[in-house]
């Protein structure tokens, strides 16, 4: 079986201050879609305890200069947090049990000011995320940049989708990302350092070691809250949380790293080093992460990925007697949404490990004491 997206067909309803497109996959007209959208509540967060994805980052990541094809950060520049924006967001849809290869879809245009041609083109890109969610199991939704694992960077059919590229790059930029928000130079990262330093005073005797921070930021689903009338389902809201943890496989990858200074180190006192950095880690850095995960337009494409998200798992858990539902869900049939190029999930690695070689910033400070 192959569900196409070529049939879509677009009608356009204004509603306040932003667009509500409705499109659907066939010639029929929908009406009234809006006014089906009320009444029953219920929280999808327990749900979601297990599924979604996973971003990972060992902090900080080092980044390199350069010329490249992929409209990602240029490696070797500071990523800044970014201006608030809401994306086009697939909002919700009506499934037809008569009719179960027909889905129609609520489409809201966000802050955006697309033309139709535009918000035909991104709508097919939300729809792609969409099937992909559908058709691929949940254990396999989860990306891993690292430069120790490039067999676990992307499970084989979610890596020939869009949806499975856009993760990647996503992860690339939480990389710069974190790195960024620690340099010194700025008033995070001055907090940061002073906050390193003084903990090493008080708890180690000394400032006089290496400080590394081998961590691995996680990108899960906090909540989705979802109306459901009927046979139609509206997100609400929905909103990601971003948790750390620590990187084992990176510090014993680095134990004996002589650049870093980690051989000079006891056991005890490279724990105590890791626990420092973290911790403060996940005070100050980590809320900067999620209010930018959660609003910022460097993060748009992973909100759009997470509603699409939302609306399959939606599907998978109630609608579980169709024929899509034993022939295509979780089946990773990605035939019709896979990427024309199958190489790029490979060009995300090279560049990311160009990166991680050279580092985002370089930061040497003499200070005199009196």
């Amino acid at each position: 079986m192959r569900v196409s997206i070529q049939s879509l067909r677009l009608r356009l309803e204004w509603r306040k201050a932003s667009v509500i497109f409705i499109f659907s996959f066939d010639t029929q007209r929908i009406s009234g879609m809006m006014k089906l959208i009320q009444r029953r509540y219920f929280s999808l967060l327990s749900a979601f305890s297990a599924f979604l994805f996973i971003l990972t980052t060992s902090a900080p990541p080092m980044l390199a200069q350069g010329v490249y094809p992929l409209s990602l950060p240029v490696p070797g520049t500071l990523v800044n947090p970014s201006s608030a924006f809401v994306p086009v967001l697939l909002k919700g849809m009506t499934i037809h049990p008569d009719d179960p290869l027909k889905f129609d879809f609520i489409l809201d245009s966000g802050n955006t000011s697309l033309s139709r041609e535009a918000m035909t083109k991104e709508s097919e890109r939300l729809v792609k995320y969409f099937l992909a969610s559908m058709t691929i199991p949940k254990d396999d939704f989860w990306v891993n940049l690292s430069p120790y694992e490039k067999e676990l960077m992307i499970p084989e059919e979610l890596g020939r989708t869009d949806l499975g590229r856009d993760l990647l790059e996503q992860d690339y930029i939480l990389k710069q990302l974190t790195a960024s928000l620690i340099y010194p130079e700025r008033d995070l990262g001055k907090k940061f350092w002073d906050r390193v330093y003084q903990q090493a005073r008080e708890k180690m005797g000394t400032t006089e070691i290496p400080i590394n921070t081998f961590n691995k930021v996680w990108i899960l689903p906090q909540s989705a809250t979802v109306y459901e009338n009927g046979q139609t389902v509206y997100i609400v809201q929905g909103r990601l949380k971003v948790l750390l943890d620590q990187d084992y496989v990176a510090l014993q990858n680095n134990r004996n790293n002589k650049d870093l200074k980690m051989a000079e180190l006891s056991e005890t006192q490279v724990d105590d080093s890791s626990s420092i950095s973290s911790n403060i880690i996940r005070e100050i850095v980590l809320p900067e992460i999620e209010k930018e995960v959660n609003e910022g337009e460097n993060f748009a494409p992973l909100r759009q990925i997470y509603y699409s998200l939302i609306l399959a798992k939606w599907y998978k858990e109630t609608i579980k007697g169709s024929l899509l539902s034993h022939l295509y869900v979780n089946q990773k049939k990605t035939t019709g949404i896979e990427l024309d190029d199958q190489t790029v999930k490979d060009q995300i690695y090279d560049q990311y490990m160009e990166a991680f070689k050279k580092g985002v910033f370089d930061y040497i400070k003499n200070l005199s004491h009196k």
